[in-house]
């Protein structure tokens, strides 16, 4: 008897010139829309004010913060609130009977990056965590209507 093992295909990095991305999702440009990333605590149902947003993917977030108390491997609840853009909410509210459009998600960010930009304040990366399929996907769609970062 043999036994046959599934075996997922590498994805292979897109080569820019000598630059290698292996990024899974594309980063999309929105600092120069100063939208804000809330800490979230679920308990008092508010958000308070974590950082401005530099860059999103359907996958990963950066902001930039004066917060110092945050570390790398840390997870963070957040809430993310984007505008709709040319007719396009970037997620999907599913608690109801039917689908409805939201402008807003909450979820956890795993810290995987933190840079010091300047004295007391900090581009801070990592990944959103457990993001829904089907918002992943709408945010990926959203994300399309917006430039692209360098």
């Amino acid at each position: 008897m043999t036994t046959q093992t599934q075996s997922r295909p590498m994805k292979r990095p897109a080569v820019l010139g000598r630059i290698v991305d292996r990024r899974e999702h594309r980063r999309h440009d929105l600092e120069s829309q100063l939208l804000r990333v809330e800490r979230w605590d679920g308990r008092k149902h508010r958000g308070e004010e974590l950082g401005q947003l530099i860059d999103l993917s359907s996958g990963g977030i950066r902001i930039r913060t004066h917060q110092n108390n945050l570390r790398p491997d840390q997870q963070v609840r957040l809430r993310i609130a984007l505008p709709s853009y040319a007719g396009i909410s970037p997620f999907i509210d599913t608690s109801g009977d039917s689908l409805r459009p939201k402008t807003d998600w909450i979820g956890w960010l795993a810290v995987s990056r933190i840079h010091q930009v300047r004295e007391g304040e900090f581009d801070v990366a990592g990944r959103l965590m457990d993001m829904e399929d089907l918002n992943r996907g709408m945010l990926r769609l959203y994300l399309s209507t917006q430039p692209l970062a360098a």
